[in-house]
């Protein structure tokens, strides 16, 4: 049977599939607080009334609400019930000193008893709330989710990144149910990749005969990232043995040792190898050998680096003889020849083939049946079976055999929107609104998915099965034992790398006029040191103030000799202790500090804005239209940075904003557009100093750090925050802010322990819970003439 026919015959089943399914309907996130009974007239027209009147609703009133905020319509006590997002806005501001401003007389003592009766009644308004965990619509799987869970679930190695379009991304990350869409392009995408991957995953069909890539230095066709290492961005068309050859021109003396070669994919070590240096063969009358490696290369596209490790010689040698044949060995060349034929069959068959499918049927319908389990993450039904074993019967009509018809079903169980999605079903049909536990299978992928970005393991199914997952101390265990592993790293290259905005190092071009350091190892390193930053307080538990200003910091030699930090020798990352106070921290990271600066210079607003948001979880409202540029060529030359922003925050409409974020961007001056220590910016001197609204102020970034540690409460509140949208793939709203300020409560008495945060997380309502979707009556004819369509 030709591939299009069965790709056609999948694609018409897939229909089907989509046809029959119940997804749930529009995401909504967790309803207000119903209105309690108002506060009492009185005590709210004594202790709030005069602090909004004479204070607040000069600026903020309907004909000048300045900062888009209008303290007129809060004047009501009822509004404490009914206007909940905007009193939890005037509480933060008035908490944090940002209001008033200064230059206007307050009371601070009329202040702090006006946020005290104001959260003494939203207190006694929560404790008086319906339970609302929200809901989650049915949440497709992003680009990340479905590389890990093929691997997970196969063994195969598939690059969605490159080969899906882009996620759309929403509240900061893209794993925000309502906005992950399926288009005709991806679904034409997914078709072809369940072909791909099942064919590869049982390796049925055979391979093409080999052919050479050759990535020579004289081609330029590799690049040399230092004296001893060339690096090569090579498609390898078909999983398989692989022989790559490295060309080595050059001699060393005769007493010069053995060097270890290593080869390196996708900044993955696959092999080390020791080579002689000392003179060999010739030629075309010039010294030069070869050495090679065999192994197994994925197919995909994949940076190859080779290099010598720990390569002594070189460092005594100058700049001029490295590449002098007489004087040196070197790598100048890499060969790829193949496939061939694996010795091995690839662990993903044994993963399928859980039986000899040829003993019989029992035997197959044991493979699809499990195949389905661990692809929809949970117990699947004979019908669902029945419709899978179709497609091996459909195979075997047309001559094929069952091990190929099991790679067909297979195709169909990776294009299912039972594989796709994570469905939650509403338990109740009674009550479509009621708020009911989610299934243990469905925790156990909100748990996977949450912590590896990826499918639940067997461990984990086995506890949903069993019905044990939430038994008393399971749940906790399963985190931990999660964290534990390896494919916890998904909380770094997901979470942080969004949160933090480090996904933006693969789009920023500084301009290589002003930054000639820029190259891209100077990025991946950037990239390395956050990652790890992240990874090692996640799994030592470290205090979450170590974010803000950590002694400490992941380094290699080419990031250390930016940081200007001495005795960091060779390319691997370590630990390494920071002795002075010019970096600590996230903010003093050239990953953080190069996402946040334009090509050409750096940016205090936008580094201010990026402090206020990821940091302080207080983003500014957008700027208003017509916003004047700054004059580019004045930077450094007539005018500096502060002086010019200056002049621009002289317009009463900018100060407001610019008041909050300009001072923390100035915090920021002493790193230039890519995070290198300056004390000069062009002709002027860099001043850091700043003051903020509530009055604190610094004169350099280490002392605005401190600043900044004395708002941990507010900090810890931002990435709890961040850490339920990721884990639960919404928005937040009212009910949520109860939840995420006793999780700050609890990791305030706990000295702010990191995993606290992911454990609590794992623990609250929204995380374990959900509330149903109320389906009118109309809609719930139209469900039902569905239905009879479909039958």
């Amino acid at each position: 049977m030709r591939a299009t026919s069965q790709r056609l015959t999948i694609a018409v089943s897939v229909a089907g599939f989509l046809a029959a399914a119940q997804l749930p309907g529009p995401a909504t996130k967790p309803q207000p607080a119903p209105a309690a009974k108002a506060a009492p007239t009185a005590d709210f027209a004594k202790v709030v009334t005069p602090v909004l009147s004479k204070t607040c609703t000069p600026c903020h009133n309907s004909g000048m609400a300045s900062g888009g905020f209008d303290a007129d319509h809060f004047l009501d006590p009822a509004t404490i019930s009914t206007q909940r997002d905007g009193w939890d806005r005037i509480l933060m501001k008035l908490r944090n000193g940002e209001m008033p401003p200064r230059g206007i007389p307050k009371s601070q003592v009329a202040i702090d008893n006006l946020v005290h009766y104001v959260q003494s009644a939203v207190d006694r308004i929560d404790s008086t709330a319906k339970p609302d965990p929200g809901r989650v619509v049915a949440h497709r799987l992003n680009r990340t989710e479905y590389t890990n869970t093929i691997r997970d679930l196969l063994g195969v190695e598939f690059q969605a990144q490159k080969d899906f379009p882009t996620d759309d991304s929403g509240e900061g990350f893209d794993n925000i149910a309502e906005i992950l869409t399926i288009s005709p392009v991806l679904m034409e995408k997914y078709l072809a990749a369940a072909e791909r991957i099942a064919s590869r995953a049982l390796a049925a069909d055979p391979l093409p005969k080999p052919i050479q890539a050759d990535y020579a230095a004289k081609e330029k066709r590799i690049r040399r990232l230092d004296r001893s290492t060339i690096e090569a961005t090579h498609r390898v068309e078909f999983d398989g043995d692989y022989t790559v050859r490295f060309a080595l021109p050059g001699e060393r003396p005769k007493d010069a040792k053995p060097v270890q070669l290593a080869f390196w994919m996708d900044g993955k070590l696959l092999a080390t190898k020791l080579v002689e240096t000392k003179p060999s063969g010739l030629v075309y009358f010039e010294p030069y050998s070869e050495e090679e490696m065999r192994l197994f290369l994925p197919e995909g596209d994949h940076i190859f680096r080779a290099g010598f490790v720990n390569d002594d010689f070189v460092k005594d040698l100058d700049a001029k003889s490295i590449y002098k044949k007489k004087l040196n060995k070197y790598l100048d060349g890499m060969l790829f020849i193949g496939p061939f034929q694996p010795k091995e069959p690839p662990a993903s068959r044994a993963k399928i083939l859980i039986c000899d499918p040829n003993t019989g049927a029992a035997c197959v319908d044991k493979i699809v049946t499990n195949l389905a389990r661990r692809a929809y993450r949970r117990p699947v039904t004979r019908p669902e079976v029945a419709s899978l074993l179709k497609f091996i019967t459909l195979a075997k009509q047309h001559g094929q055999s069952t091990e190929q018809g099991i790679q067909l079903a297979l195709q169909a169980i990776l294009v299912s929107p039972n594989f796709l999605f994570h469905i939650e079903r509403d338990s109740n049909p009674t009550d479509p609104n009621a708020v009911h536990p989610i299934s243990d299978f469905e925790l156990a992928s909100r748990l996977s998915y949450f912590l590896w970005s990826s499918m639940p393991d067997d461990p984990l199914l086995a506890l949903a099965d069993a019905g044990k997952l939430r038994a008393p101390g399971v749940l906790d265990a399963q985190v931990k034992r999660m964290l534990d592993d390896p494919r916890s790293s998904a909380l770094a290259d997901s979470f942080a790398a969004q949160w933090l905005e480090i996904r933006n190092l693969d789009v920023v071009k500084p301009d290589p006029q002003k930054f000639p350091d820029w190259n891209p190892e100077l990025r991946d390193a950037m990239r390395t040191e956050t990652s790890m930053f992240f990874d090692y307080v996640l799994r030592q538990n470290r205090p979450m103030a170590d974010f803000l200003d950590a002694r400490y910091t992941f380094l290699n030699d080419r990031l250390a000799k930016h940081y200007g930090i001495e005795g960091v020798v060779g390319p691997e990352f370590r630990k390494v202790e920071l002795t002075n106070d010019q970096r600590g921290g996230i903010l003093s990271q050239a990953s953080v500090l190069t996402v946040s600066s334009y090509p050409t210079r750096t940016s205090v607003v936008i580094r201010g804005k990026y402090v206020l948001q990821e940091i302080l979880g207080a983003p500014p409202p957008p700027p208003p239209p017509d916003v004047p540029p700054l004059d580019e060529a004045a930077v450094g030359t007539s005018l500096s940075l502060r002086q010019q922003m200056e002049k621009h925050r002289a317009n009463a409409v900018c100060a407001s904003c610019h008041s909050k974020m300009d001072p923390l961007g100035f915090g920021l001056e002493n790193y230039d557009g890519i995070g290198k220590w300056r004390t000069m910016d062009g002709k002027f001197p860099v001043d850091s100093s700043g003051v903020l609204p509530n009055g604190k102020s610094f004169t350099t970034p280490a002392e605005m750090r401190a600043v900044l540690k004395s708002q941990l409460p507010q900090f810890t509140h931002c990435v709890i925050e961040k850490l339920m949208i990721y884990a639960l793939g919404r928005g937040m709203a009212t009910p949520d802010r109860r939840v995420i300020d006793g999780i700050g409560q609890k990791l305030a008495a706990q000295g702010y322990p990191f995993q606290t945060a992911i454990y609590e997380v794992v623990r609250s309502m929204p995380f374990q819970m959900r509330r149903g979707e109320l389906v009118s009556s109309d809609k719930q004819t139209k469900a039902k003439a569905k239905e009879i369509a479909h039958r």
